[in-house]
């Protein structure tokens, strides 16, 4: 019978283990990969009956290919579901039907995504696909993608209906503190390719994240709630470039 293990990367992470791991309790095996938590993400995650292995985080891609080895010959399968996540009743029994095709090394599954608590559907959020579902030494991890990580996959990619409930960014604070991280990381990845800044890209680069955000992928079906996500997201696009000029500045001496 094929083994499905269903595996959570956590750092700090009480406040959400608990419920994650009871939506994945349809696994064959849990295992709960932490960063060494300070706080009682571990003490919860055993409670629960999870296995709880620890290693030092050094980004995502190596984490979850340590996971993924960390399953080899015991699982047939991995599902990876973050911590603010929940597996609905419908992607669980759809998981458990399609890790029996063979013929397939990985699936991606559609997330529903709440936002200050709101669920929303547009300005990029919704279908929202993450390749999760991975059989074990048919997938891995791209190194050199080390955040928004690449599935690299030897075999064929499927697509679930069932859907992931992520409860993502309770509040401003925190999807500033996580934007303002990822226009710090893409700016140095443009300095690494040696793309300098033009004076058009501080004011057509948002203008396009922004109606790219708002109207394309339909950011305006959401309200005030969709133009706020999407008018911020256009002002880190700025904060990049800014932090770019600063990186090139700082490299003339």
């Amino acid at each position: 019978m094929t083994t499905l293990a269903a595996i959570i990367l956590t750092c700090n992470e009480q406040a959400h283990i608990a419920d994650c791991l009871a939506s994945v309790q349809f696994a064959d095996w849990t295992l709960v990969f932490d960063s060494f938590s300070t706080d009682d993400t571990v003490k919860l995650a055993e409670a629960a009956g999870a296995e709880v292995r620890q290693r030092r985080f050094d980004h995502y891609a190596a984490q979850r290919n340590a996971a993924l080895e960390a399953a080899a010959g015991r699982a047939d399968w991995v599902l990876f579901v973050d911590a603010d996540e929940r597996v609905t009743p419908e992607l669980a029994a759809e998981v458990r039907q399609v890790i029996e095709q063979p013929a397939y090394a990985g699936w991606r599954i559609p997330r529903h995504n709440y936002i200050f608590g709101r669920l929303t559907r547009g300005a990029g959020w919704y279908p929202d696909y993450q390749t999760r579902l991975l059989r074990v030494g048919a997938a891995r991890y791209d190194p050199a993608r080390p955040v928004h990580e690449l599935v690299l996959l030897d075999g064929l990619e499927g697509t679930l209906t069932g859907h992931f409930i992520h409860y993502n960014y309770r509040d401003a604070a925190q999807f500033a503190a996580k934007q303002r991280r990822y226009s710090a990381y893409e700016a140095h990845r443009l300095f690494e390719q040696g793309v300098r800044p033009k004076p058009q890209n501080y004011i057509l680069q948002p203008w396009r994240q922004f109606w790219w955000r708002f109207i394309t992928l339909h950011g305006y079906r959401d309200g005030l709630h969709g133009l706020r996500l999407s008018a911020w997201l256009a002002w880190y696009e700025l904060r990049k470039y800014w932090l770019l000029r600063g990186l090139w500045r700082n490299e003339r001496g």
